[in-house]
């Protein structure tokens, strides 16, 4: 009689366990949550997180646990490929927000693609990204061949700059932007002095060098806040007060922190617009201060958004599903098909290749440390 009833009692749990495990639905977050970009890696976990707590409770309603699942890709696109493949045995994820880098982005959604685990990037803007026309590859941000354009006619336009140098840090994101933008300098006569890849981080006394003979009116930096901090305060402790543009990489509140008295008559383009600009963001950025002690950027916003429409992707594919949890198929045909309405950044919807219809362009300068919004275009 003890063992049948030890029997039972197993049987039952594992019986609960197997609904319990049924009812679990997960998404992921990917992106560098150690090392040099960490900060942005941390706000779109962070603004994911917050979007799956705001939804917990209408998908407890339907019977399903919900959860979000962080994987620290490290920036790079080794580390990245192989926390996809751990996500694509998860069964209970059905989809991800991130990457934060576009050359994690490329190798991460294609090792996503034959388990239809569908993928939204708050930040990735190579052009690879989407122009690859993957089914799980989405993005909410401009690509660069709307960021590079925006940047380079900023510096003709409203700079008046007749000589650029341009630099990229050999990323598929840099070095994207920095095509786009000799492209724009080479349609509208404007000399580019000089167009180099640089990995370095700690000491650009060579480059500066060039850039002090030559005498450009702009530099392009395609890159991320940690290496153009480093390059915009030696810069200027050089004596070089010539402007810097770059892309979104430069929207970290590190990068005045890095360059100190340098954080002075840098540009950037930005696909976020800045938390204090967006009403709508006042209770988020409320929320995120006192859920994680910080302030958020553009892109928590973003990521928050992201994870808003796998999460209604969700909710619509398990509605059409009888109330039942969706496959990853439903799901990825559900964020591309959507149109998300009321978020943030704006309404949401992607064309044939995943790419945002009607993305904003957002022009910030730092001037003595301070942040600014400078103008907005389409």
């Amino acid at each position: 009689m003890k063992k049948t009833i030890l029997s039972l009692t197993v049987l039952t749990a594992l019986v609960l366990s197997s609904a319990k495990a049924q009812t679990t639905i997960k998404i992921a977050s990917l992106s560098p949550l150690s090392g040099a970009q960490s900060e942005l890696g941390t706000q779109i976990r962070n603004g994911a997180m917050l979007a799956v707590n705001e939804y917990k409770a209408q998908f407890k309603k339907l019977g399903f646990d919900l959860s979000l699942t962080p994987f620290d890709d490290q920036a790079d696109p080794a580390t990245g490929t192989a926390a996809a493949r751990k996500i694509a045995a998860d069964r209970q994820i059905l989809a991800v927000v991130g990457t934060f880098n576009s050359g994690v982005a490329i190798p991460a959604s294609a090792a996503l693609l034959a388990s239809h685990v569908a993928m939204i990037t708050p930040a990735a803007s190579a052009n690879q990204v989407t122009d690859r026309g993957l089914s799980n590859m989405n993005r909410i941000v401009a690509r660069d061949g709307a960021q590079g354009p925006a940047g380079a006619n900023f510096m003709v336009d409203t700079l008046k700059a007749k000589r650029v140098y341009i630099l990229n840090d050999k990323t598929a994101y840099g070095g994207g932007l920095a095509i786009e933008v000799e492209k724009v300098m080479k349609a509208r006569k404007v000399q580019v002095v000089a167009n180099e890849g640089t990995e370095e981080k700690s000491d650009f006394s060579s480059i500066i060098a060039k850039i002090k003979l030559q005498k450009p009116d702009a530099i392009y930096f395609g890159g991320i806040y940690n290496q153009v901090g480093v390059f915009a305060k030696q810069l200027r402790e050089n004596g070089v007060m010539t402007p810097v543009v770059g892309g979104d990489g430069l929207d970290s509140a590190q990068l005045a922190t890095i360059a100190g008295k340098g954080a002075h008559n840098i540009f950037y383009t930005l696909s976020a617009a800045p938390p204090e600009s967006l009403p709508a963001a006042k209770t988020l950025a409320t929320l995120y201060q006192k859920t994680f002690g910080s302030s958020v950027q553009g892109f928590g916003v973003l990521a928050y958004d992201a994870a808003t429409v796998v999460l209604r992707s969700i909710l619509s594919a398990a509605s059409a599903n009888g109330n039942k949890a969706p496959t990853r198929l439903q799901v990825e045909t559900a964020i591309r098909k959507g149109t998300f309405k009321g978020l943030l950044s704006g309404d949401i919807s992607f064309d044939a290749i995943g790419d945002r219809k009607g993305a904003s362009i957002f022009y910030m300068s730092i001037m003595d440390g301070k942040y600014k919004l400078v103008s907005t275009a389409k």
